[in-house]
């Protein structure tokens, strides 16, 4: 069960890039900005793994899409919820094969269906954080009003009230711009939410580098204690260092080639 990002990770999905993430024949339709380096790329995955294992987290590897660079980034086609998984609708066209498939391996696990978003909604899993009785939901050029309103008739009987901010422009992602780290803790960039966004959270506020992709995009393992990238992210990780937030520094570049922050690379499936 998963009911709040800034509880403590247990069970978590991920793909290992093995050959499909660098089978890209089109940048920009795969929305990727290079083509990462295989080896280091395999490293810098491990290293996350060994880190989430570490913390006590279960950490299952669901093998590659065919043909679907993407799939390695797991957070977006799915969103674990309290009562189950939602298969979600890729704004991407390119990844739309995507959530059936991550739909099967959740099936396989046992873990039951909450919902799924039809067309023509879309809501991507970057786009959602939930936070115990909060949503935190990105109105963005990949989640539609369609699909928001979807996803409120799904969450909202689980008892979360869910909040909207418009993205669009600035973040591919509400996911860049915020995280949990801590059950009622957020880190946030600057100048992007509305004053009463976060109202009954903590702010951790970062400055806004002219929207930096990733700026407020951390892996949460359990309260104030986090994953970052520090090939991206130095400035964020001082500050939640000032705050008294464990940060383990872990070059992700590779995945930045693939427009991916931290948290893309993760489907958490249960927290507790």
């Amino acid at each position: 069960m998963l009911k709040n990002e800034g509880d403590p990770l247990e069970s978590v999905v991920v793909c290992a890039p093995g050959t499909e993430y660098f089978q890209v024949t089109d940048l920009v339709t795969q929305n990727m900005n290079e083509i990462p380096d295989p080896d280091e790329t395999a490293r810098q995955h491990g290293e996350m793994v060994r880190l989430m294992t570490a913390a006590g987290a279960r950490v299952i590897d669901v093998p590659e899409l065919p043909h679907h660079p993407n799939s390695t980034f797991t957070r977006d086609v799915a969103l674990c919820t309290p009562a189950g998984y939602v298969e979600l609708r890729m704004g991407l066209p390119a990844r739309r094969g995507e959530p059936a498939w991550m739909a099967a391996a959740l099936d396989r696990l046992g873990e039951p269906r909450a919902g799924t978003i039809e067309a023509p909604g879309t809501v991507e899993g970057g786009d959602v954080i939930l936070a115990g009785d909060v949503a935190f939901v990105g109105l963005s050029n990949r989640t539609n009003e369609e699909g928001i309103r979807q996803l409120t008739a799904l969450l909202a009987p689980m008892g979360y009230e869910v909040r909207v901010s418009d993205v669009r422009g600035r973040y591919m992602h509400n996911g860049g711009a915020m995280s949990m780290v801590g059950p009622r803790r957020v880190v946030a960039c600057a100048g992007v939410f509305g004053e009463r966004y976060f109202d009954g959270f903590d702010v951790i506020e970062v400055p806004n580098r002219d929207y930096a992709p990733s700026i407020g995009n951390v892996i949460c393992l359990g309260e104030d204690e986090v994953i970052a990238n520090v090939a991206e992210n130095l400035t964020t990780i001082e500050i939640l260092e000032a705050e008294d937030v464990r940060v383990h520094r872990l070059d992700l570049s590779e995945f930045r080639k693939g427009a991916g922050g931290p948290t893309c690379l993760i489907l958490p499936v249960e927290r507790g």
